[in-house]
């Protein structure tokens, strides 16, 4: 069905003009026919049912019938609120005050209790039904269908009924598309610079983002609006509720969950606290808020003191609206606890208290209740599923009579103005955007999408533009050139780019288990200088003291499992450093600058050399970072609070021809810049993952080595490397049976024959390496030197899966020559996209980013530009 096209207000008027009484569906369409109006009118001229009745502008009822049910009968809050807004509506349906009774899920003796106290009350419900025109009154009604039974209910028997459609169709202007939300509201904004507020109206879905968005955005620009926020809406309302219900969270509630209070009040406790419990943050800030959760869940307030405590911390603020409020809901001087809390929350987001607005500037309108916008210019804002109304699943109403009635309205909605704009988003987050389901109905082609259908790209200008500057006005920056990158920056850069910008921008909060690796890297560092201060006696003493720093991270009832945690992960450290440390006779001490150790001011005792904690920053080869300890200079060891990876998956995690999904390249980097102090020199590097045997150490079966993952770098490339003599007598003697059994009988010279006549292929797939042309001929060979037997082709694959499984658990000189030119070739693309060359991609090397290891998913909008 094609879309009908509305009648003008001029021709509604010309159609009713002469009548005596105009009844109308909505308030709106009645107040511009009256505006109309050419002539002397002795009482209403248009109004709707409601008003005619009542005499007086529409309330809601639903809210009078629940104060009267709350305070008159024994039913509970939600029960007052669902029984009294059942009757109302089946009421407005039936055009019956117990209507209701007649249906068996309702007939009952608190549904019928209820319906003695609403039906006499003063409602415009009420009035409705004691209502009814006079006969003699010449009548008009203009869409009919849109109004109820309980409405119809006043018509007198003859009427003239005028239709809001004419017999044309509605030429749907095109869809505008934007990229954003905030180019949206950028037009919008665009559009009062060159029209008066008055002439402008926006229809969105009040509960879209749209709603809270664009009124803040008006609020900036000190343009009037009216027909938006409500009570709740009002952010001092809002944190008011926000401040109660945070003293009912108990010690357990992290800064984060209050910075919606502190933001409001204009206290600034950094983003690094977010992940802190608020009951033991130091800041003084932050007392006041501790303070009054601890009045408030010790019942030592009544919701009246709560609020005027507000009211003193806020200063100017005065909530009358508030007090009258609490006073008219019967709890103004009862004690605040979570349940009266959970009421209070509840009315107010089930009823909107009136207030009082200045009707000027910007109309708001919600696309889910308004018909009628008397602007000339009227935006359509987002226009996707939530503009969709679902009919109600009552008994006494037709679902499909309902549906049809939203229909109109919807048809009726986005024809107002004299020019509309339909403003939309075709996809959100990566995701297409669902249009209304009217559209579906009334188009002839359905879609989906609204690029599928007749729509226009746009982007705003945006003020401030380069229009009309100069490069005076320009504020000429010159990027900081990066000469060296992390390894967490690099893992972080090759799983998403983007996610390393924002790492670059955007703060983030400290994290537990940050902070506790870095306790016990400080315990490490200590233990190695001053191992003789580290005794039983005082080990209980360092675990308290860690304790107390994890304090603010960690819930009450954590703290003994924590502390076994921490006794099994400090004892690993003991019993590796007092094997592996370096002599303390032999440290080369360095001044430790204002670096805390919490374990100094414990114990007594310094810390400090170039041998622990050792910062490098290599410009030459673009590397930096801290290595933990430097047990030799050809052994450097990191700790590892995090899970114990293999050999094969340090290894596999830093692959260059095939990124991993979970990249990793400290090993690799460290490494790097330890063969350019020591070119010639085979290095190690041991991740000792102190948490790891816990459950062991607990048992009493805790094995040393079990923590450790050593990989080691042999000064020679890989393939140099495996044709070694050492390497063919390792197959020999140690290899699995056939491999020992078959080299045993060849000779060195048939092994390192097939490096001469064949290439090595480059792969670390040992499948590959036996199907190989090198894999073949090296069967060849030693069934040529042992003879055809079945054991020595069996014995050649063994022999090739060690070397495979050597490639795959070591580095060699090949291995940092392409992480240095890896390193060099992402520093250029670094440094280019923060010179804004180009854009930092969501991803790159990887199919996709691993989600898992992503800091701020929230911020990687996957849309294509």
């Amino acid at each position: 069905m094609p879309i009908k096209r509305a009648k003008s207000l001029q021709i509604l008027y010309e159609d009713v003009s002469d009548r005596d009484l105009v009844l109308t569906p909505d308030a709106p369409l009645a107040s511009a026919l009256n505006r109309h109006l050419d002539r002397p009118h002795l009482g209403d001229f248009a109004t709707t049912p409601r008003r005619l009745a009542a005499g007086r502008r529409e309330q809601v009822e639903e809210r009078t019938v629940f104060l009267e049910l709350l305070h008159e009968t024994d039913l509970s809050w939600k029960q007052a609120a669902y029984f009294g807004e059942e009757i109302i509506h089946c009421w407005e349906y039936t055009a019956e005050p117990d209507g209701i009774l007649q249906y068996d899920s309702f007939d009952n003796s608190k549904v019928e209790c209820a319906v003695e106290q609403v039906r006499h009350l003063d409602t415009t419900s009420r009035h409705l039904t004691d209502y009814s025109i006079d006969d003699s009154t010449d009548v008009a009604v203009i869409g009919e269908s849109q109004l109820t039974e309980l409405e119809r209910s006043v018509l007198p028997e003859e009427y003239a009924s005028i239709d809001r459609f004419t017999d044309e169709p509605f030429e749907m202007p095109s869809f505008c598309c934007f990229d954003s939300s905030a180019d949206i509201l950028q037009t919008v904004l665009n559009a009062l610079t060159d029209h008066p507020p008055e002439d402008i109206a926006v229809v969105l879905d009040g509960r879209s983002e749209f709603s809270t968005l664009l009124e803040g955005a008006l609020d900036a620009a000190e343009i009037p609006f009216y027909g938006g926020p409500g009570f709740l809406d009002d952010i001092d309302h809002r944190t008011f509720l926000r401040l109660l219900r945070a003293a009912f969270r108990g010690s357990q509630v992290r800064v984060a969950d209050v910075q919606p209070i502190l933001q409001h009040l204009g206290i600034d406790i950094g983003v690094v606290h977010d992940e802190k419990r608020l009951h033991t943050l130091d800041e003084l800030e932050a007392k006041w808020l501790v303070d009054w959760c601890e009045q408030v869940q010790d019942g030592h307030w009544t919701f009246e003191m709560a609020l005027s405590k507000y009211e003193s911390i806020l200063g100017s603020a005065q909530f009358d609206a508030f007090h009258e409020e609490l006073t008219a809901l019967g709890i103004a001087s009862e004690t605040v606890t979570e349940d009266a809390v959970n009421n209070l929350e509840f009315y107010l987001q089930s009823y909107e208290v009136p207030t009082d607005h200045e009707n000027e500037g910007v109309l708001l309108a919600d696309a889910k209740s308004a018909t009628h916008v008397d602007r000339p210019l009227v935006f359509y804002l987002g226009l996707d599923d939530g503009w969709t109304r679902t009919p109600p699943q009552r008994p006494w109403a037709d679902r499909q009579t309902e549906f049809d009635r939203h229909l109109s309205q919807f048809q009726l909605l986005i024809q107002n103005g004299a020019a509309q704009h339909y403003l939309v988003r075709d996809t959100v987050g990566g995701s297409p955007v669902t249009p209304c389901l009217y559209f579906e109905e009334l188009l002839d082609d359905s879609f989906s999408r609204f690029s599928e259908v007749s729509n226009e790209r746009y982007r705003p200008s945006r003020p401030n533009s380069d229009e009309g500057m100069t490069t005076s006005d320009h504020v000429l920056t010159t990027p900081t050139e990066l000469t060296t990158v992390s390894q967490s920056s690099l893992s972080t850069y090759v799983n998403s780019p983007r996610d390393y910008f924002f790492d670059r921008i955007v703060e983030s909060p400290n994290k537990d288990y940050f902070r506790e690796g870095n306790l016990f890297h400080d315990f490490a560092e200590f233990y190695v200088h001053n191992p003789h201060l580290v005794s039983d006696d005082v080990l209980d003493e360092v675990v308290d003291s860690i304790l107390d720093e994890m304090e603010p991270f960690m819930r009450d009832i954590d703290r003994p499992v924590k502390r076994t945690r921490y006794e099994a992960g400090l004892s690993n450290l003991i019993e590796f450093l007092g094997a592996n440390a370096p002599k303390p006779s032999l440290l080369t001490k360095s001044p430790s600058g204002d670096k805390r150790n919490i374990f100094v001011e414990l114990l007594g005792g310094s810390v400090g050399s170039n041998e622990t904690e050792r910062w490098f920053e290599n410009e030459s080869l673009g590397v930096k970072g801290k290595i933990d300890l430097v047990q030799s200079p050809s052994h450097l060891v990191d700790y590892k609070s995090g899970s114990k990876k293999s050999a094969k998956e340090v290894v596999t995690n830093s692959a260059l021809e095939t990124p991993s999904d979970t990249p990793d390249y400290q090993a690799l980097l460290y490494l790097l810049h330890q063969q350019a102090q020591n070119p010639d020199a085979e290095l190690e590097f041991t991740f000792v993952h102190f948490f790891e045997n816990v459950d062991d150490i607990v048992r009493g079966e805790a094995n040393a080595d079990d923590i450790l993952t050593t990989v080691t770098y042999q000064p020679t490339s890989y393939v140099e490397y495996i044709k070694q003599e050492d390497v063919f007598a390792r197959l020999r003697d140690d290899g699995a049976g056939d491999c020992q059994k078959t080299f045993s009988k060849a000779s060195y010279d048939d092994y390192a024959g097939v490096f001469d006549e064949v290439s090595f292929p480059v792969t670390r797939d040992s499948d590959e390496l036996i199907d190989s042309t090198f894999g073949e001929l090296l069967t060849s060979r030693m069934q040529d030197a042992v003879g055809e037997y079945k054991y020595v082709s069996n014995g050649c694959k063994q022999a090739m899966r060690e070397l495979v499984r050597i490639r795959n658990r070591n580095y060699f000189e090949d291995d940092l020559e392409a992480f240095g030119e890896f390193v060099d070739q992402r520093l250029t693309e670094l440094n280019r996209r923060h010179r804004g060359e180009e854009r930092f991609p969501i991803t790159e090397l990887l199919d996709e980013p691993n989600y898992r290891r992503v800091d701020h998913r929230d911020l990687l909008l996957e849309a294509e530009r």
